[in-house]
């Protein structure tokens, strides 16, 4: 079986925390979780399945361990690769930049020749604008999480995300191999 790579960035913990949940979600087993701060380019280029999570800050920032890597990032061939994405966010106090790392993310990987999976529906969130989501189709590029705001949420979109991307990513065992918890 072939393992996923997961990589995110995080400084106060909560992508750090929702990446820990999605590696229990789809089994240990199958998921080798790095922090982003730590890792090359090599290390990515060993998988064919990737996630990545990353927050957006402020007014549309990128996550200062991912910006320290961002040159690293657009320099990698992801061709013949599977990405799922999944961002945090503050949808009201910076709606005007929700989840904006996660849509510039997505255009690095896509440029870089990777297939994105896991598309995420825009409803059920109020902001402003967002780079990440999908004009047209009512759909972000990833997975939307605003632990600020929607903390209580959280847990059931992982549930159904990680369903969704197990299916996508084509794991044996499907959407059947994937524990539903309530953490």
């Amino acid at each position: 079986m072939s393992r996923i790579g997961l990589f995110y960035g995080s400084d106060e913990g909560n992508t750090e925390a929702v990446a820990f949940r999605i590696r229990a979600r789809l089994g240990e087993e199958r998921v080798d979780i790095h922090d982003i701060a730590d890792v090359t380019q090599m290390e990515i280029a060993d998988y064919d399945q990737l996630i990545f999570g990353i927050p957006t800050w402020d007014f549309g920032q990128i996550q200062s361990d991912w910006e320290d890597f961002w040159e690293d990032v657009e320099q990698i061939d992801f061709t013949g690769k599977t990405v799922a994405l999944f961002g945090l966010g503050d949808q009201f106090g910076y709606g005007d930049y929700f989840l904006d790392a996660m849509g510039m993310l997505h255009d690095v990987i896509v440029a870089g020749g990777g297939s994105i999976v896991g598309h995420w529906p825009t409803e059920g969130y109020e902001f402003e604008a967002s780079k990440a989501e999908i004009e047209g189709e009512d759909c972000f590029v990833g997975l939307a999480i605003d632990e600020d705001q929607q903390e209580e949420l959280t847990a059931e979109r992982l549930n159904r995300w990680c369903r969704q991307i197990a299916e996508e990513f084509g794991l044996e065992g499907g959407a059947d191999g994937v524990s539903q918890l309530d953490d």
